[in-house]
């Protein structure tokens, strides 16, 4: 999940010199240094990619920017007409910052310490292309697939392919697994879930395993409760990202043994500290002792964590982990 933000007090100094979030994203010294510092405070096993799930959309040609205390603004999709507006493929030129940022952070990090790059899954970029905004339940683009199937149907395979394309490139520039972020999948009822979520998300995985040997990928569709087993199943990810909601032990026993999860410590336990931190920290060591296991957040770490707790956290899972 995302380690580099507001948390940190030298990614809020790294930040004021960007004139805006998309600039920092495209300026290679400014996301490589946001990349690589939880890795120097910290010492987590693995460094994230500092980027935005939608760069895509900005490389596919949709006007992007993100408004100071509002999150993203984008030119809705509301028409055939808008969807001509876009590239009939991703603009890599565009994106090249986003793939130096990769080269510079893997020639930077230790030999012991991995890079993990990511991409937002088709439908969640896709709710936020058609709303033009982030919302609450994301109606906007569940009406537009309700009322205009077949042109979301083009919207989503214009993402997959898009998706394919950045990843395979962020691979070739040095990372050495992906996260798909369908932070939107928990809304969608079964047969939207299977065609907007499972289907394209499958798509994006084959696409990358025809391509590229040895790829990795962490699937995190969240929200999405026992039909974690179905999207695992379906979609051939080699590990699954589970959301705080997901019980510990449910999912040790119910999902395939050699899947690989990482999770999903509630992230305002890790605000709240002390007791609700350590308690909430060893029931999930606990119950992934047996399994091939990735110790992370259920979501996005929370600008107002205290730095101590962070460490604390660290000092807890790699006790939990020698044990």
């Amino acid at each position: 999940m995302r380690q580099a933000g507001r948390y940190l007090p030298e990614y809020r100094e790294i930040r004021a010199k960007a004139p805006s979030f998309l600039d920092f994203c495209y300026t290679p010294a400014l996301a490589t240094e946001a990349t690589l510092q939880p890795i120097r405070r910290f010492g987590f096993d693995a460094a994230i990619l500092f980027s935005d799930i939608l760069v895509v959309p900005d490389a596919l040609g949709q006007k992007v920017s993100f408004e100071l205390g509002e999150g993203p603004r984008l030119e809705p999709i509301l028409s055939c007409e808008d969807f001509a507006k876009l590239n009939e493929r991703i603009d890599l030129m565009r994106l090249a910052p986003v793939f130096e940022t990769v080269e510079r952070v893997a020639a930077s990090l230790p030999n012991e310490t991995a890079l993990i790059g990511f991409c937002g899954a088709p439908w969640t970029v896709a709710s936020y292309m058609i709303a033009g905004r982030g919302t609450p339940d994301q109606a906007p683009a569940r009406l537009f697939a309700y009322r205009q199937p077949d042109l979301f149907q083009l919207l989503i395979d214009r993402l997959v392919a898009a998706s394919i394309e950045y990843l395979l490139r962020q691979i070739e520039a040095g990372v050495e697994a992906v996260q798909i972020f369908d932070t939107w999948a928990g809304v969608l009822p079964a047969a939207e879930f299977e065609r907007w979520c499972v289907e394209p998300i499958r798509a994006i995985v084959a696409g990358l395993k025809r391509k590229g040997q040895g790829v990795r990928v962490i699937g995190f569709p969240k929200g999405v409760g026992h039909r974690l087993q179905e999207f695992a199943r379906r979609t051939g990810v080699d590990a699954l990202g589970l959301d705080s909601s997901v019980d510990p032990a449910w999912a040790a026993e119910n999902l395939d043994q050699r899947l690989v999860l990482q999770g999903n410590l509630d992230p305002l336990a890790l605000v709240a500290g002390g007791a609700a931190l350590e308690a909430s920290a060893r029931r999930i060591l606990s119950a992934f002792k047996a399994r091939p296991y990735i110790f992370n957040l259920g979501h996005g770490i929370l600008p107002e964590t205290p730095l101590e707790h962070v460490a604390r956290l660290v000092d807890l899972v790699r006790q939990g982990s020698a044990a």
